[in-house]
C-alpha cells in the first residue's frame, strides 16, 4: 500500500514525465514505487498507437532519467529505473486503451454487476462497440468497472494476418 508522501512521489513524476514522453508519442501508462532494501524501484510503464517496441523503450528510459537527473524529484534515496510497456494484463480504462485494443477479445464487468466476453470492433470518444456471441453491443466507458484482454493464442485473423507479411 502507499503511502500519501509515495503518491504526491508519483504524481510529481508522472507530471514530469508527460510532456516528454508525449514529444516521442509516447503515453505514461504508469508510475509504480517500490522499496527495495536500502533502494527503491521506478517502475514507468509506456504505451503508444501501434505497440511499443524495444527501441522506443531504450529512447524512453534514456528521456525518463535525462527528466529525473534534471530534476529533485526522485530526491537523494538510490533508484533503480524500469521502464517497460504494459502487458495484456493492464485493465481497460481509457479511450485509447479500447482503441488500441480493437480486434481483440475483451471480458468486461459493467457498473450493475453484468459480465460478458466480446470483441471490441471499435472505439469511440464515449463508448466502445463489441461483438457478443454475433450481436453487436454498444457500452458506454462510464458503464465498465472492469475490462482485460483475453489472451487467444488462434486469434481469427492472425493466421491471414502472417501470410499477408509474408507475402510482402
Amino acid at each position: 500500500m502507499s503511502t500519501p508522501s509515495q503518491d504526491t512521489t508519483r504524481d510529481r513524476i508522472e507530471a514530469e514525465l508527460v510532456e516528454p514522453l508525449q514529444a516521442l508519442e509516447l503515453d505514461v501508462e504508469a508510475v509504480e514505487i517500490s522499496p527495495a532494501g536500502k533502494r527503491r524501484v521506478l517502475r514507468v510503464a509506456v504505451d503508444k498507437d501501434g505497440g511499443v517496441t524495444l527501441d522506443d523503450v531504450a529512447e524512453a528510459t534514456r528521456e525518463v532519467s535525462r527528466v529525473l537527473d534534471a530534476s529533485d524529484v526522485m530526491g537523494e534515496q538510490p533508484y533503480t529505473l524500469e521502464v517497460a510497456s504494459r502487458g495484456v494484463d493492464r485493465p481497460l480504462s481509457l479511450e485509447r486503451h479500447w482503441r488500441r485494443n480493437t480486434g481483440r477479445l475483451v471480458k468486461v464487468t459493467t457498473t450493475d454487476g453484468t459480465t460478458f466476453t466480446g470483441r471490441a470492433t471499435s472505439a469511440g470518444e464515449s463508448a466502445v462497440t463489441l461483438d457478443v456471441d454475433g450481436q453487436e453491443r454498444e457500452v458506454a466507458y462510464a458503464d465498465v468497472t472492469k475490462a482485460l484482454v483475453q489472451i487467444e493464442f488462434n486469434r481469427p485473423g492472425s493466421a491471414q494476418a502472417a501470410e499477408s507479411e509474408e507475402d510482402a
